[in-house]
């Protein structure tokens, strides 16, 4: 009982100090990408915080399961350096014996992990995706400074345009630049407005003229118009209807299974397997030799980690490519840690009790 409760406290210690360290990390990487995001006219500047909110939200059970993971690492190894383990391992106490409190201490941070990766991560992924599809399927005129020569999303037009007032639908002395292919065209207006179509927009520009000058043949085109209609968001109708399934519940993978779905799901399991391997792992992990002055688990422990995750990943587009069916896959991986795991724990067991026992039985035979 004493053995249980030390071993929860020193791990709940360690684990709100490492989640600290790691969440102020994580999140300052990820302002930074979502600031340069919003620079390059990728979102919306006034949606950084919500977006930054949805991304540390998508990436939080990764980052519950190292910090779940260092800090069983970092907390086992004191007891080993301070002469802790020593103590327990005479008492008759093995390495097996520490999974139990480790697991008492750790299953909520695993029911969060797996709530957050079955259940929220769709959930961000889709209000992520509206969020950018929304500022994306802006108009290209009504996402321009007026004053400013700007490039639309594509960057395939360049746009200078001055606006009539406060409406952000309507403006006055337009200029386009568009290039395609072997095409250049240059078009300007004395006005122009935004139309909503059935499933685009369009800009219409009055009174105007568009010079196309072919690179291919060197021939040039001038022609003058007093209505002229561009499509700004051709794509927007096909971006909708194509759901991508990372953002898709996880009864909707299992009800619809096809390659791509069962590599999303068998990513979505892993991290939540990989979080319960992580623990014994850890365990394993953590055993040192406290008359050592160098202690290099920590560094084997998180090099495990990335190679981990990294075939987490692998087997995700494994499964996404049909090269693999997602049974094999969490058997194949997720079991084989498993296994490597509690071999592990048993190794570093066996290895204590030869230490210590044939120590006794010379003494009592020199008696």
């Amino acid at each position: 009982m004493v053995f249980d409760s030390s071993v929860r406290k020193e791990l709940s210690r360690s684990f709100g100090a490492t989640l600290v360290v790691i969440l102020t990390i994580v999140l300052t990487m990820l302002l930074i990408r979502t600031v340069g995001q919003a620079a390059g006219g990728q979102v919306s500047p006034q949606d950084v915080v919500l977006l930054l909110g949805y991304v540390a939200l998508g990436y939080l059970p990764l980052m519950l399961a190292l910090s779940l993971f260092v800090s069983i690492v970092v907390s086992l190894g004191r007891m080993y350096r301070d002469g802790e383990m020593v103590i327990w391992f005479a008492s008759g106490v093995g390495l097996s014996r520490i999974v139990k409190p480790v697991l008492r201490a750790s299953w909520p941070v695993l029911v969060v992990v797996a709530a957050l990766t079955l259940v929220a991560w769709p959930w961000v992924n889709q209000n992520s995706a509206e969020l950018r599809d929304v500022y994306a399927k802006r108009s290209d005129l009504s996402r321009v400074t007026p004053g400013v020569f700007q490039s639309s999303a594509d960057g395939q037009r360049v746009f200078f345009i001055e606006r009539e007032g406060a409406d952000a639908a309507h403006a006055r002395n337009v200029f386009i630049l568009s290039q395609r292919n072997d095409l250049e065209s240059v078009t300007s207006a004395q006005r122009g407005r935004i139309v909503v179509a059935a499933n685009h927009r369009e800009l219409v520009l009055e009174a105007g003229q568009r010079n196309d000058f072919s690179f291919a043949d060197g021939e040039t085109a001038v022609s003058r118009f007093e209505d002229y209609r561009l499509q700004m968001d051709e794509d927007a109708a096909q971006k909708a209807t194509a759901r991508p399934p990372k953002s898709m519940d996880t009864l909707q993978l299992l009800a619809q299974p096809t390659a791509a779905r069962q590599g999303e799901l068998a990513w979505r399991l892993g991290l939540v397997f990989g979080a319960a391997n992580l623990l014994l792992l850890g365990i394993g992990l953590s055993a040192t030799n406290p008359r050592r002055a160098s202690n290099w688990n920590l560094l084997f422990a998180l090099l495990s980690f990335i190679v981990y995750y990294n075939l987490i990943n692998l087997t995700q587009a494994w499964v996404a490519g049909g090269q693999l069916p997602v049974g094999a896959a969490m058997v194949g991986l997720h079991g084989g840690v498993f296994a490597a795991a509690v071999a592990l724990i048993k190794w570093r067991e066996h290895a204590t009790t030869w230490r210590l026992w044939p120590r006794r039985q010379s003494a009592s035979g020199a008696a």
